[in-house]
C-alpha cells in the first residue's frame, strides 16, 4: 500500500517538476523520505485521501522558490549529514536584540562568535509576538514577520547568508503548541470563521474542559493557573496550556498540518538551518492523560521532518522536550520512528544533574541518573548545555535518589534551597520561579555565573573557585557528545541582571535575571587573564579547542556514565573506533583521591589528560583530584 502510494506521488512530483533541471534530485529524495510521511499521515490522519497530495504541492512550491545558494547548502549537507555530530560543532544560545540589538548588529559581531568557535546560532524567539507579555517571544502573532525593533525577513535573510559565509549554522524557534489570540487564526476564529475555528480546541460549556483537568498539570500556576480560558468572543472555552493568551492549536485537524508545513518550509527558504520545535511534547490532546508525549506527536514530526527533507535536506529538527528520561528518548526515535523523528533533542537531565552534583559535591545521583538512559539513533545527537533561556527545574527522580539512599522530595527541597541562597552552605544567588506551596516544587532563575557563586565571591581564591565550577559544568556539557550550548554571556562570566524587573513586561517574569545584555564595553576583559571574564573565555576557548581534536566525541556514540569509590568523583566513558576517551569529574571543592583502579579501569593506557596536555601518574596507588579538577584522557601519542 505504501510503496503503490510513494509511486503514484512519484509521478504527481515529476509532473509539477518536469522543467526543473533539479528535478531528478528532488525524486531521488522522494524516494528516500517519501514513505515516512506516508506511514506517519496513516497513524494520524487516516482517511484523508488527498492530505499527502497537499502536502507534496507544498514542497513544490519550496523547491521551486528555494535560490540556488541553499540548493548548493542541500546537496552539501546531504553529503556530510554528521555536521552536527561533528566534534567541531559547538553551539551560541541569545536573544539578538540583548545580543547585538538587531539582526544586521548580529552579523556585524560574526568575528567574536567566531573566535569562541561557534558553528551553530540559535536566535531566541525573534518572530513576530503579540504586543505586551507574550511569554518571551513564545506568543507568536505572525510567523512571516520579524520583530519591527529586529529587522524584517530580508534581513534575516541576509545574517542567514553572512552566518553561513562563516561556517555558522541558523537555528530559529518555531512554536508549535499554540499562537497567540492576536494571530490572524485566532482573529478570524473571534470573529466567526468557522474554519478558523476549528484550528483550536474550543468548547462550548465546561464538561470537556472539567474532564481533562483532572489529570492535567498546571505548567505556570503563579500567573496562569488552569488550562482553558473563556473567551468573550467565542462565546466559548479555548485550551490555553501556557497562557490565556496563547491558544493551543488544533493538530487533529490537517489544516493546521499544512499551514505548519507552509510556515517550515518558508523559514528554511529563508537560510533557518535548524528549527527549535517549540513545546512539542503538548501538542496532542488525549482524555485522560497530562496530554504531554501521545505517540502522534512523533508520528506528526515524522511527517513533517520527510516532507522538508525532500523540499530543503538540509533543514534539521531539534525538540524542546522537557520530559522524563523514558519519554525524551522518543523525540529522536524510538521503535518504527527511530532516526525519523528530530535530529536533536535538549538533553535536560544533564544540566539538572550537573547542578545537583555542584550543589551536593557528590556526584552518585548523577551517575546512576545518566546510566538510565537508553541509547539514542546513531544518527541523531543530544543537544546538551549547562544553563539556558529558562529556569531550572528539578526534574529529579524519586528512583533514582532512592537507589544511593536519598528522598527525592528532600533532594529537590535541598536544591531550592541552594539555589536561592538560604542554605548555609550555598554559594548561589538565585530566584525561585513559579513555586508551588501544594507541591513544594519551585524552579531556579540565574546566571550560570551567579548561580555559580561568582556574586558571593570575596576573594580572589574564591572568584577563581567560582570560574572553575563553571568551567567543570561546561567539560561535562562539551564532553558528553552531541552539540554543546554556551548560553550567551557564560563565556564571559556574565552575572545575574538585577534591573530585570523594570521593564513592565518582564516584571512578573524573574527569569529575565538570567537573560543580561551584552555589555560589549566589556567584552575586552576577556583579554585579561587576571579577570573574570579572561579567566573563563580562556578556560572555555581551551575546552572548545580541545574538543574539536577528539573524534570520540563524535555524537554517533554513547556516554557511559559511572560511579566511582569516591562520592565526588564521576567518569564518563566514550568507546569510539578512532580511540577511547575518559572523563574524569571532581564536582567538589576539596581535593580528593580516588584509588588507581576507580579510573584505570576504564583503560589503563589512557593516560594523557589532553585539556591540560599532560600525563597523569598516580601517587601510592591513587590519583589526586584538585578542586572541580576535569580530565579529557585519552592514549599517549
Amino acid at each position: 500500500m505504501v510503496d503503490d502510494a510513494v509511486t503514484a506521488l512519484r509521478a504527481h512530483l515529476a509532473d509539477a517538476l518536469a522543467e526543473d533541471p533539479q528535478v531528478v534530485d528532488v525524486l531521488a529524495r522522494w524516494a528516500r523520505w517519501g514513505p515516512d510521511l506516508l506511514v506517519g499521515l496513516a497513524e494520524v490522519y487516516p482517511g484523508h485521501a488527498d492530505l499527502a497530495e497537499r502536502l507534496l504541492d507544498l514542497v513544490v512550491d519550496a523547491h521551486r522558490a528555494r535560490s540556488e545558494p541553499l540548493r548548493a547548502r542541500d546537496r552539501a549537507r546531504l553529503l556530510a549529514p554528521d555536521w552536527f555530530q561533528r566534534p567541531d560543532a559547538v553551539g551560541y544560545a541569545c536573544y539578538a536584540d540583548r545580543f547585538a540589538g538587531t539582526l544586521a548588529g548580529v552579523g556585524q559581531r560574526v568575528d567574536y562568535l567566531r573566535e569562541l568557535g561557534v558553528t551553530y546560532l540559535h536566535l531566541m524567539p525573534l518572530l513576530q509576538p503579540r504586543p505586551g507579555e507574550n511569554d518571551g517571544g513564545y506568543a507568536v502573532m505572525d510567523y512571516g514577520r520579524v520583530r519591527a525593533d529586529l529587522g524584517t525577513m530580508e534581513d534575516l535573510e541576509a545574517l542567514a547568508a553572512t552566518l553561513h559565509d562563516a561556517g555558522i549554522a541558523l537555528t530559529l524557534d518555531l512554536v508549535l503548541n499554540h499562537v497567540a489570540k492576536e494571530h490572524a487564526w485566532a482573529v478570524a476564529a473571534r470573529a466567526g470563521d468557522a474554519k478558523r475555528r476549528a484550528y483550536f480546541h474550543v468548547f462550548d460549556d465546561r464538561d470537556l474542559p472539567d474532564r481533562y483537568e483532572a489529570t492535567l498539570p498546571e505548567v505556570f500556576p503563579d500567573f496562569a493557573p488552569g488550562n482553558f480560558t473563556w473567551d468573550e468572543e467565542l462565546a466559548a472555552w479555548v485550551w490555553t496550556t501556557f497562557n490565556a493568551w496563547q491558544w493551543d492549536v488544533n493538530w487533529g485537524n490537517p489544516d493546521v498540518l499544512c499551514e505548519y508545513l507552509a510556515i517550515i518550509l518558508d523559514l528554511a527558504n529563508r537560510g533557518v538551518d535548524c528549527l527549535r520545535l517549540d513545546a512539542i511534547a503538548f501538542i496532542w490532546k488525549r482524555l485522560g492523560t497530562d496530554c504531554q508525549n501521545q505517540p502522534e506527536v512523533h508520528a506528526i514530526t515524522r511527517v513533517l521532518r520527510a516532507a522538508a527533507r525532500v523540499a530543503a535536506p538540509s533543514l534539521v529538527f531539534k525538540a524542546e522536550a522537557i520530559v522524563a528520561p523514558g519519554q525524551l528518548v522518543a523525540y529522536l526515535g524510538r521503535g518504527e520512528h527511530a532516526g525519523r523523528v528530530s535530529d536533536l533533542a535538549y538533553h535536560n537531565s544533564l544540566m539538572v544533574q550537573i547542578w545537583s552534583a555542584l550543589a551536593a559535591r557528590d556526584a552518585r545521583l548523577m551517575a546512576v541518573a545518566l546510566a538510565r538512559f537508553p541509547d539514542i539513533p546513531t544518527t541523531a545527537a543530544w543537544a546538551t548545555y549547562l544553563r539556558c533561556h529558562d529556569d531550572i527545574g528539578w526534574a529529579i527522580d524519586d528512583d533514582d535518589c532512592a537507589a544511593i539512599g536519598w528522598n527525592g522530595y528532600a533532594h529537590r527541597g535541598f536544591l531550592s534551597d541552594f539555589y536561592v541562597g538560604v542554605h548555609p552552605a550555598s554559594f548561589a544567588e538565585g530566584l525561585a520561579f513559579q513555586e508551588n506551596p501544594v507541591t513544594g516544587d519551585r524552579r531556579i532563575s540565574g546566571t550560570a555565573a551567579s548561580l555559580a557563586g561568582l556574586g558571593q565571591a570575596r576573594t580572589d581564591a574564591q572568584r577563581r573557585m567560582a570560574i572553575d565550577r563553571i568551567l567543570l559544568g561546561y567539560a561535562m556539557v562539551l564532553g558528553f557528545g552531541g552539540i554543546p550550548l554556551i548560553h550567551m554571556g557564560d563565556e564571559l562570566a556574565l552575572r545575574n541582571d538585577e534591573g530585570w524587573a523594570a521593564v513592565p513586561e518582564q516584571a512578573d517574569d524573574n527569569r529575565w535575571i538570567h537573560r543580561p545584555r551584552m555589555p560589549w564595553d566589556r567584552v575586552h576583559e576577556r583579554e585579561d587573564p587576571n579577570s573574570d571574564a579572561g579567566r573563563m573565555w580562556a578556560g572555555l576557548r581551551r575546552l572548545v579547542e580541545v574538543r574539536r581534536t577528539l573524534e570520540p566525541l563524535h555524537a554517533s556514540v554513547a556516554t557511559r556514565v559511572h560511579a566511582t569509590s569516591h562520592p565526588s568523583v564521576v567518569c564518563f566513558v566514550r568507546r569510539h573506533p578512532a580511540g577511547d576517551l575518559l572523563q574524569v569529574y571532581n564536582v567538589s571543592d576539596a581535593t580528593v583521591a580516588v584509588p588507581l583502579g576507580d579510573i584505570a579501569g576504564h583503560g589503563p593506557e589512557l593516560t594523557l589528560d589532553r585539556l591540560a596536555n599532560r600525563s597523569v601518574t598516580p601517587y601510592r596507588g591513587e590519583h589526586v583530584l584538585r578542586p572541580y579538577a576535569a580530565w579529557w584522557l585519552t592514549e599517549e601519542r
